[in-house]
C-alpha cells in the first residue's frame, strides 16, 4: 500500500479530514461510514453527503475533490468542527420544515473562526502525501 492509501485506510467513523476541490473549495468533512472501497463523509459546512475512493482519496462524484490531509486536528479544534456539524445539521432540519434560524445564529463564533483559520496551517504542516496518522493523535 502507498502512504496515501495507508493514511486513507486509517480513517475511522467520526474522524475529520480535509479535501481540496479543483475549483479551490476547501471541504472539511466528517467520516460517517466506511467500507473496503469507499469513505462516506458529510461536508460540515454544507451538509452535503460525499463519497471518496478509499485508495486514492478522490471524490466519487462530479467535483473530484481530493483528500489532502487526514491528520487529526487538535482536540479543541476537532470539537469545534463537531459542534459546527451539529449546528449546520440543525439549520438544515429547520429549513426542511420551512423555518429559518435567526440570522444571528449564522454568524461565526470566535471559536468557529479560530478553527477555520487553523485549517491552512494544519494542512501545510501535515499533508497526506508522506504521513500516516498515529493512533495516539486521534482525539477521543
Amino acid at each position: 500500500m502507498t502512504d496515501r492509501e495507508t493514511a486513507l485506510r486509517s480513517l475511522v467513523v467520526g474522524d475529520i479530514f480535509h479535501a481540496r476541490s479543483p475549483n479551490g473549495a476547501s471541504p472539511v468533512c466528517l467520516v460517517t461510514a466506511l467500507n473496503e472501497a469507499t469513505i462516506f463523509a458529510r461536508r460540515i459546512h454544507t451538509q452535503d453527503d460525499l463519497r471518496f475512493d478509499r485508495q486514492t482519496g478522490v471524490e466519487l462524484g462530479e467535483v473530484k475533490s481530493r483528500i489532502d490531509c487526514v491528520a487529526p486536528f487538535p482536540p479543541d479544534i476537532h470539537e469545534i468542527f463537531l459542534h459546527m456539524d451539529r449546528k449546520y445539521r440543525e439549520f438544515q432540519e429547520l429549513s426542511k420544515t420551512g423555518s429559518e434560524p435567526d440570522l444571528e445564529q449564522y454568524k461565526l463564533t470566535e471559536a468557529e473562526l479560530r478553527a477555520l483559520l487553523f485549517i491552512e496551517e494544519h494542512i501545510s504542516s501535515d499533508p497526506i502525501r508522506g504521513s500516516t496518522r498515529r493512533a495516539e493523535q486521534r482525539p477521543r
